[in-house]
């Protein structure tokens, strides 16, 4: 869908690259409760309730230190509205901006959607513990999005894009209920388009003009010739998803330890101190919001 804007935070002393003295924006970076700046640079609509947003950090010094793992997020404040965790869409290989997917659901989002391009919002972050990026490099790579779980997932799969001869054979499954609530189809097509992706998409309730896959999102893996010994998977999707994609993981004898999962669980302050995350004894949003399935089989509640 077209881009609908005319061409135009923070874990303080891990954020930065290289000490520096305590001037006044170093201040304001020493108070992670504090957020940074941030300029919408392009919202582009990709369903009737999804939009992404591009933002840039307003400080140029930040904007070029920050750095972040696929599978993080950031803390997003709209001044006179509320802060919500967000997680982070782009490739951490693209540097100077940062791309957020967000649903128009409540009243936060409802009013970032309303915002426009050049508005200034802030930022804290990133935070959490993401994919195990360069554990991942050298093996197979399957991933499974469901819905909006395609959000935190593109940030990785865009990631082993831009580094692709590190990986060996790539497999993306992505489901959802109706062909017009499938994110990013520009993207899908390129991958689909390429030899060295093999794409499944899959809907419940196809209409006449789709021409993939029917059925939930684990119908797919009955086609799947996975070597488990050299594959690492990836999920991220709706809590109800999760123990059948692990199920079908593991019937492929995908290792406990290489398979990782995306929680996002009501996470407010991203510092492990509100406890609005706390699943069993530890909380998504430092510990997480990427788990293994070793780790997660052992929370209770996480499954």
């Amino acid at each position: 869908m077209p881009n609908s804007c005319a061409a135009s935070t923070v874990q303080v002393r891990p954020f930065f690259d290289e000490p520096a003295p305590l001037s006044g924006s170093d201040m304001m970076a020493a108070n992670p409760y504090r957020p940074w700046p941030a300029r919408i640079t392009s919202i582009t609509d990709i369903t009737e309730t999804e939009k992404l947003f591009e933002f840039r950090l307003t400080d140029e010094r930040i904007r070029d230190a920050f750095h972040h793992e696929p599978g993080q997020f950031v803390e997003v404040s709209l001044f006179g509205v509320g802060e919500a965790p967000i997680s982070i869409s782009s490739s951490p290989s693209k540097r100077g901006f940062i791309e957020l997917t967000v649903r128009r659901a409540g009243a936060f989002t409802q009013a970032l959607h309303r915002m426009q391009c050049g508005d200034i919002v802030g930022l804290r972050g990133p935070f959490g513990r993401g994919f195990p990026f360069e554990d991942m490099k050298g093996h197979d790579i399957l991933l499974v999005a469901g819905g909006l779980g395609i959000a935190p997932l593109r940030s990785l799969i865009n990631n082993i894009h831009d580094e692709r001869s590190e990986f060996g054979k790539v497999t993306i499954i992505y489901g959802s209920k109706t062909p017009a609530e499938v994110m990013f189809r520009s993207q899908f097509e390129m991958w689909r388009h390429r030899k060295d992706f093999d794409l499944y998409l899959t809907v419940d309730h196809p209409d006449d003009t789709w021409d993939g896959e029917v059925g939930l999102v684990t119908k797919p893996f009955e086609h799947l010739d996975i070597d488990a010994s050299n594959t690492f998977g990836a999920v991220c999707g709706p809590p109800v998803m999760y123990r059948f994609v692990i199920e079908e993981m593991r019937k492929k004898n995908i290792s406990y330890d290489h398979i990782y999962m995306s929680f996002e669980r009501h996470m407010k302050c991203g510092m492990g101190k509100c406890g609005h995350c706390q699943i069993g004894h530890q909380y998504a949003c430092i510990d997480g919001p990427v788990f293994n399935y070793w780790e997660a089989k052992n929370i209770q509640e996480s499954m």
